[in-house]
């Protein structure tokens, strides 16, 4: 890692860029288009969360809020845990813990800096680890390495996605930092009360550990506040992805990410309430309209993203989505199955329910909701399995009707790149237009963005979408 990048914290630069972004529309609509021309790097990403109103400024303020909960942990004394975005939060908030996600630090550093995060990457290999994981985990966990982010006091991860690379990050920098561990794990199947046995066992020892590193026990009352405000936000949430299905679908594309990166960072706080509370009353506004949910209020296509999204610089995935009028319908980060998601209609039995009756049945509604969590629930056995990915795929192609689907993940995505083209052929025999794009989400050094967007436009023009 080069001298000058050990200058500053990664995680304080960051945090200091969303900071001011957040308050950059405090004065006049002069006084911002004045300010863009000092912040070239991330004016882009900027203007694609404030053209869109109330949500996009909501959203600048969710994402300040949580790093800024992050950066001072340290100084307000509140235990810090290292975690993944397939970690549900509200069992950590209901601890007073602050979750340090790795993969929300990468996406965040990598859509904000100008030259990525490629150096943090890079040292992870540097110290050891290995090259071919996940860039997920390693655009932001060199800097956690390096010293140059806040110091963790424990981990707290589940087998993610049963993503070997992804867990092998977060056992090597337990050791590489000598910090406490702690790992759930997941069966196979998802269905079975033999299954569910093994995740409330499993459930009551992450309990266990949390309870003894932080020295406080469980509090009932706060557990269920913070599960009513999770009841509110499936039920938000839910009619948010509801409105995608009509045609034009009524939901702007950047709200794709806002919908599960606040979920990521904030579930079970008002702040992500407010969000969803916002987004909703923007696209039933649409919807009472009939327009688009683009730029331009029509609909060339409607696209579905089997796995992730595209994480480049300056957030150029949704504004090239936008400008090509293609309606964002989600992506396999979309789908936490909560028992209210219009994808879980045809399945109720592969959803969970918030219970907040008793200590027990709360406990037992956070095991549900994190053995379902994204990647969780649909890699943790055969593609095509019955509940596994494959069947979540084409229950959403039935729901929302997409034109075509795309896949792009990372190099490190061993598990989705063992079976993706099995999945394209699948959908494929469904009707379903399927592209493959050898990026990675996180390192636009693997494929440029130009690649990328040639490759779509190339994949659009052949099967003629949109024209």
């Amino acid at each position: 890692m080069k001298r000058e990048t050990r200058e500053y914290r990664f995680d304080w630069m960051i945090w200091s860029i969303l900071h001011h972004a957040a308050m950059s529309t405090g004065g006049t609509r002069k006084e911002y288009e004045r300010l863009l021309d000092f912040v070239p790097h991330f004016r882009d990403v900027l203007d694609s969360f404030i053209r869109h109103g109330e949500p996009g400024r909501l959203f600048l303020r969710l994402i300040a809020e949580y790093s800024t909960m992050c950066v001072t942990a340290r100084e307000r004394k509140k235990k810090v845990a290292l975690t993944t975005f397939c970690m549900a939060t509200p069992l950590l908030f209901a601890f007073d813990v602050v979750p340090v996600m790795l993969e929300a630090w990468t996406v965040l550093g990598t859509i904000v800096l100008k030259r990525g995060t490629a150096e943090y990457l890079d040292y992870c290999s540097e110290v050891g680890f290995t090259e071919t994981s996940c860039s997920a985990q390693r655009g932001a966990l060199g800097a956690f390495l390096a010293g140059l982010a806040v110091r963790p006091d424990f981990i707290v991860c589940d087998s993610p996605g049963i993503c070997d690379t992804n867990a092998n990050s977060f056992s090597f920098t337990s050791a590489y930092l000598d910090i406490p561990f702690f790992q759930l794990d997941y069966p196979s199947t998802i269905m079975g009360e033999r299954t569910t046995g093994y995740q409330r066992k499993d459930f009551r020892e992450l309990i266990a550990f949390l309870e003894s590193h932080t020295g406080t026990t469980l509090d009932e009352n706060v557990l269920g506040e913070v599960l009513e405000e999770v009841r509110l936000q499936d039920e938000l949430a839910s009619e948010l992805i509801d409105l995608m299905r009509l045609r034009p679908s009524p939901v702007p594309g950047l709200f794709d990410i806002m919908l599960y990166g606040g979920r990521f960072m904030m579930n079970g706080k008002k702040i992500y309430t407010e969000l969803l509370r916002s987004m909703l009353k923007t696209a039933q506004a649409n919807a009472a309209a009939g327009i688009s949910g683009t730029t331009s209020k029509r609909e060339r296509a409607r696209g579905l993203f089997c796995y992730i999204d595209h994480y480049t610089t300056d957030a150029r995935f949704w504004k090239w989505m936008d400008e090509q009028d293609i309606s964002h319908l989600g992506s396999i980060l979309f789908t936490f199955w909560h028992s209210d998601a219009p994808y879980a209609g045809e399945r109720p039995g592969e959803a969970y329910h918030i219970d907040s009756s008793s200590m027990d049945a709360m406990v037992d509604t956070l095991a549900a909701q994190m053995s379902r969590m994204p990647m969780i629930k649909q890699i943790r056995g055969p593609y095509d399995a019955p509940g596994m990915w494959l069947d979540d795929l084409l229950g959403a192609v039935r729901l929302l009707k997409p034109d075509f689907v795309a896949y792009i993940g990372s190099m490190g995505c061993r598990n989705s790149w063992g079976v993706n083209k099995l999945l394209a052929r699948d959908l494929e025999r469904e009707g379903v237009p399927t592209v493959i794009l050898f990026a990675d989400a996180f390192d636009d050094r693997v494929q440029s963005w130009e690649s990328v967007i040639d490759k779509m436009d190339e994949f659009l023009q052949l099967r003629r979408i949109g024209i």
